[in-house]
Parts: C-alpha cells; sequence; structure tokens
C-alpha cells in the first residue's frame, strides 16, 4: 500500500509541475477577449477618438458631458423603473407557477415545457413579434405601441415576463424541490395550514433560489437591449431643450446610439459604457449581499 502511494505521487509531481501549460490556452483567451478590451475600452473613455488609434486624452471631459446629456439621464431613470416593475412581475409569478407545478397537478411536465419555451427564442424575433401583438390590439383605439411612451413600457414588461418566467420558474422548481420533506412533515403533524408552511417553511429554504433569480432578472433588467430595439426603437421621440429625446430608450440602446452616432468623437459613447459598467456592478453586488445575508439569517 505504500508503494502504491509513493507511485501516485511519482506520477502527480510532473502533470502538476506543468499544469500552467494547460491554463495557459484559457488564461490567454480570456486576456484577449475580456481583460485588453477591457482596459482599452477603459482608458478610450478618457479621449477624444473616432477610431482606437487616434485617440487623445481628454481627462473626464467625455464624462463631464454625459451628465449633462438629459437623453442618457432618461434612458438612466427609464431603464431604473423598468428594471424595478420588471423584477417584481417576473419574480413573483414564476414563484406562483413554480409552486403550483410542484403540487402534484397533471400535466405539470407539459407546462413546465411550455412556460420554458418562449426563452429559447431570440430577443429580436420577440420584439417584432409582440409588436405586431400589441398594434393589431391598439390599432381598435387608433394608436400603437410605438405612439404612446406608456404602451412603449408595458410592452417591454409583457415582453421581458413573457420570455424569462420559464427559465425563472425552472429554478424556483429546483429550490422547491429541494425543501426536505420532513420539515413539511412535521409541519403537517404540528398542524401548520397551507399559508404557514409557505412562510414559515417554503420562503425561507427558497432564499438560494430568490438570490439567483433576483440577480439574473436584474441585470438582465438593466441591460436589455434587442428587445428595446426591436419593439420600440426608443420612440415615440420628444423635443426638449434642443436634444432629442426616444423617450422609450433603454440605456444599452442610448449607448449604442451615442456610440455610432458620432462621425467625430466617440469617447463619450465609450465612457457611458463605462458608467453602465459601474453602476450595473454595484447594484448588482448590493443585491447579492442583501439576499445572501437573508440567507445565513435564515
Amino acid at each position: 500500500m505504500h508503494l502504491t502511494a509513493l507511485n501516485s505521487k511519482l506520477i502527480r509531481r510532473p502533470i502538476q509541475r506543468y499544469v500552467w501549460l494547460f491554463l495557459l490556452p484559457t488564461f490567454a483567451a480570456f486576456c484577449i477577449g475580456f481583460l485588453y478590451p477591457f482596459f482599452k475600452g477603459f482608458y478610450l473613455s478618457f479621449c477624444k477618438f473616432r477610431i482606437t488609434k487616434d485617440a487623445t486624452f481628454t481627462g473626464f471631459e467625455n464624462y463631464k458631458s454625459i451628465f449633462h446629456d438629459t437623453s442618457f439621464l432618461h434612458a438612466f431613470w427609464y431603464t431604473a423603473l423598468f428594471a424595478a416593475v420588471s423584477l417584481i412581475f417576473i419574480n413573483v409569478f414564476a414563484f406562483i407557477i413554480a409552486y403550483f407545478l410542484t403540487q402534484g397537478i397533471k400535466g405539470a411536465n407539459l407546462f413546465r415545457t411550455v412556460f420554458f419555451m418562449p426563452n429559447l427564442i431570440g430577443g429580436i424575433v420577440l420584439g417584432y413579434i409582440w409588436s405586431m401583438i400589441f398594434d393589431g390590439i391598439l390599432i381598435r383605439y387608433n394608436t400603437a405601441v410605438t405612439l404612446e411612451t406608456k404602451y412603449g413600457f408595458w410592452g417591454l414588461i409583457i415582453l421581458i415576463c413573457w420570455q424569462q418566467i420559464g427559465y425563472m420558474m425552472i429554478i424556483y422548481i429546483a429550490g422547491l424541490q429541494a425543501i426536505p420533506e420532513d420539515m413539511m412533515e412535521a409541519a403537517e403533524i404540528d398542524g401548520a395550514s397551507k399559508w404557514q408552511k409557505l412562510w414559515k417553511i417554503t420562503i425561507p429554504n427558497m432564499m438560494p433560489s430568490f438570490t439567483i433569480c433576483t440577480f439574473l432578472s436584474l441585470t438582465n433588467g438593466f441591460k436589455l437591449y434587442d428587445q428595446n430595439l426591436a419593439l420600440t426603437n426608443g420612440r415615440p421621440y420628444i423635443q426638449e431643450g434642443g436634444t432629442v429625446i426616444k423617450t422609450t430608450q433603454m440605456l444599452a440602446l442610448n449607448i449604442v446610439d451615442s456610440f455610432y452616432s458620432s462621425l467625430t468623437n466617440r469617447g463619450p459613447g465609450q465612457a457611458k459604457a463605462v458608467v453602465f459598467f459601474i453602476l450595473v456592478a454595484g447594484i448588482s453586488i448590493a443585491q447579492l449581499t442583501f439576499t445572501r445575508r437573508k440567507e445565513v439569517q435564515q
């Protein structure tokens, strides 16, 4: 037995010695595909440039300009409202559906498949499909989803809920099925009602699932792009102080428009992207910290 252990150590030593050789391709791809573009983009946010080769360092001028850009500020608050509302709707409906589908109803597997399928459809396709659906309904009232801001907002909410509820439902189902059965049986013996079991056992044990789903729905809400582009493309437009504001334009779409609409200086668009990254990262970290504390308390 001693000889076997010694032989295994001798075999592992050459492998451990050259482990960096196996990690090098992945690390190189990570540096080329993420680290270099990230730091290059961060530097360019402080520059005036049309292409990266003619970048001229200008300090904080780009950042000063974007905070005086009324279209960017409007897109920020519009996106924050959308992310908050979609977070509530997606998670409430996903949890309710998951709860009922784990109660032993007939055809539960079929319903799971049906609810999950919209998640497999691309955002651009969904945007155009739902624009036709909404316009087919709203035309009876002589309007369209792109003619009024409120219709564009709620149209995006319906679209994103329809697409993402099925995905979050799967995560909630996994969390519900992981709850120990002996806890439920003990509660039933003690005479707990279904409502009491839900609030005292189910929800506390579901906190890890809530953490994942709130993180995903919150970040997806902030970085929504293709659905916004296909459904409204920011319409309707209004004029405010000499600036055209796209009233249903979210942050990601605003950044792309700013970057590619300028033929002389794309620095402000790059600065918006950096601010966007910091914003999403900060909110995500705060949300994860808050929900994980709840997990520990439970």
